[in-house]
């Protein structure tokens, strides 16, 4: 070839700075030049088959459509060839010459025009073929056009000029042809090429060939419709975007037209791996637009709550940043975010419908997260409560019931959704709490996770009903539709005067000082002789709980609002109300003692040590002391 032959076109003034800030500011990962190639290749070679539909093609039509992929370790080079519509002289200086025809201030306003009207840019030549100057020392485009044409080849080193000349034995397609610089000879490897592939174009509807090996042999079934696809496919698929070997436990697919054209694929695995003290999940869900991948365990397009998806998203019209490396209308993802979230929400309420066993089964898995959405999700708060489950005392043990159930068969009257938090069970029935709701029959929820009673405060109310707990000091219940005979007393004895009760109350809180803000006479006790109750509405004992384990008791004034209600019938407390006048330090004892049982029944913290010395002189008295016992 002669010197005659070969053009070599100077960049314009600023062009280097151009290439600088396309190489150096656009992406901030190195791996992603060879998605780019492999993209604008899929592009060609999609180009080129809806050509042949359109047009008889002639000449190179036996070739297979692929991308074909070489490494050299040895010579530090990288090629990546398609067989698809190629490019004529022209074509290539326009694809590839935008920097050095027009200059860069019209290319930063051709790129800030691109990124309003067409800001996808997959498959484009342009701003993706330049990140392969992150990596390369030169660059070597030889093409021919699927026409027949003569074949060319651009060169450049990223520098000031750029050479066109012929290219001659070419076939149809394009290939690239990249000396790597020395802090990239990595991408000479197979196994490093492989890797990115699998990571980023593993989607590309065509094969692609590293070292004739096909790499990408899992297909994009979200793309196709339902009906076509077996459960078995549908669970191989699973098994590898979801790096599982079993099974999901749910899966949905579905397509939506607006806001943006999206197909999506998601699947609820069978376990938590957070439970099973692996760490906080990743996002399971990965972003693709056209099959290539934009955004890996994204955190743009699902809430964090639903972090246990695993599954894909694809958009052909995401709307993205020039470097496809982020999403760029945030109003435009606030939308899709939505809809994909509620289609979840709607899809596990379904569940839940169709059949209860295996939503229960959901629940006991991953029901964690839906109570972290109620309590962090308040554009989704209202739909999120609809699929709690909880015990109640309607429920048999291990059974669990909706809000929806609940309201379903409240008394008339009731305007009032009741829980209870405990830490089994069988502890909140037969403690002091649920008395008299079993006296009245009053359904109530039995909540048994600590974190149930920020779940339902933060939830406030659902179908206008008011949720409240049970160890609130303001209770009331509704009364008994039902004419019952009167409790026959199990004691014996006169019942304590006003005056008596007044004194014994007094007493007590004296006693106790400034561990109970009042002691009252109870209205609820049936059995249990006392009981501590919360003032404060917002904070529940199993809440003050959870904010002393974390050490935030303080900061939100734990200890100061509690009550302390007695139960006026039961024989403690009538012997308690002699025993203070004739035994003042025996019943200080007793005093004490009662309020820590009572605290031990709200689950909270009392001093260890300090009952079990006030035990043992309680039992020496009973059992051999002198004076009076209770």
């Amino acid at each position: 070839m002669s010197e005659t032959q070969v053009e070599t076109k100077q960049f314009q003034a600023e062009t280097r700075k151009v290439l600088d800030i396309v190489i150096n500011s656009l992406y901030t990962e190195r791996d992603i030049f060879v998605r780019e190639l492999v993209s604008n290749a899929a592009d060609a070679l999609e180009k080129f088959r809806h050509q042949s539909l359109i047009e008889k093609v002639e000449f190179d039509a036996h070739v297979p459509l692929e991308i074909t992929i070489d490494c050299d370790d040895k010579k530090h080079t990288l090629t990546i060839a398609d067989t698809g519509i190629g490019m004529t002289k022209d074509e290539l200086e326009t694809n590839l010459g935008t920097i050095a025809h027009s200059g860069s201030s019209h290319f930063f306003e051709q790129l800030a025009e691109a990124a309003k009207k067409d800001v996808n840019l997959i498959g484009q030549f342009g701003v993706g073929f330049y990140s392969v100057f992150m990596a390369a020392k030169t660059v070597k485009v030889q093409t021919r056009s699927w026409n027949g044409g003569d074949g060319w080849e651009w060169a450049s080193d990223g520098g000031g000029t750029y050479t066109v000349s012929p290219c001659a034995g070419l076939h149809r397609g394009t290939k690239i042809i990249i000396e790597l610089k020395d802090d990239a000879q990595t991408y000479g490897s197979k196994f490093t090429i492989e890797r990115i592939i699998q990571q980023y174009s593993t989607f590309v509807p065509f094969p692609v060939k590293v070292e004739g090996k096909t790499v990408n042999t899992v297909q994009a079934i979200w793309t196709r419709s339902k009906n076509e696809i077996s459960e078995e496919e549908y669970n191989e698929f699973y098994k590898f975007i979801g790096t599982a070997a079993d099974e999901p436990l749910y899966r949905l697919h579905f397509s939506a037209d607006a806001p943006l054209a999206i197909n999506a694929l998601v699947y609820v695995p069978k376990e938590n791996f957070e439970v099973l003290g692996m760490g906080r999940m990743q996002p399971g869900v990965n972003l693709y637009c056209q099959k290539v991948l934009i955004d890996q365990h994204s955190e743009n397009i699902l809430p964090e709550w639903l972090r246990f998806l695993k599954g894909v998203v694809d958009s052909e019209d995401l709307p993205l940043n020039i470097s496809r490396q982020s999403l760029q209308d945030n109003a435009l993802v606030g939308k899709l975010r939505r809809v994909l979230t509620k289609r979840v929400i709607k899809f596990l309420g379904e569940e839940a419908g169709r059949d209860s066993a295996k939503y229960l089964e959901f629940w006991k898995t991953f029901g964690i997260f839906i109570k972290e959405g109620v309590t962090s999700d308040f554009e989704h708060r209202t739909d999120l409560a609809k699929l709690l489950r909880f015990e109640s005392s309607a429920s048999e043990p291990g059974a669990m019931i909706s809000l929806d159930e609940y309201v379903g068969r409240m008394r008339e009257g009731q305007d009032k959704i009741y829980y209870i938090n405990g830490p089994s069970r069988v502890a909140v029935e037969y403690g002091p709490y649920v008395e008299m709701f079993k006296k009245r029959g009053v359904e109530i929820f039995y909540t048994l996770e600590p974190i149930d009673d920020f779940v339902l405060n933060h939830l406030g109310e659902y179908d206008g009903k008011k949720l409240v707990s049970a160890d609130r000091a303001d209770l009331s219940l509704p009364e008994s539709t039902e004419t019952t005979p009167e409790t026959e007393t199990k004691e014996s004895g006169a019942p304590l005067d006003a005056g008596q009760i007044k004194t014994l109350c007094q007493w007590m809180k004296e006693a106790l000082g400034e561990r109970v803000q009042e002691v009252k006479v109870s209205s609820r006790l049936v059995d249990s002789p006392a009981m501590i109750v919360n003032v404060d509405g917002y904070m529940t004992s199993s809440m003050e709980r959870v904010l002393k384990a974390s050490g935030q008791a303080e900061t939100f004034g734990m200890g100061s609002k509690k009550d302390m209600e007695i139960n006026a019938a039961s024989p403690l407390i009538k012997q308690l109300a002699s025993l203070h006048e004739n035994d003042a330090a025996f019943a200080q004892d007793v005093v004490e003692q009662l309020y820590d049982n009572a605290m031990i029944q709200a689950g909270l913290m009392v001093d260890p040590m300090a009952m079990v010395r006030r035990n043992y002189r309680i039992l020496e008295r009973v059992t051999g002391g002198s004076g009076p016992a209770v």
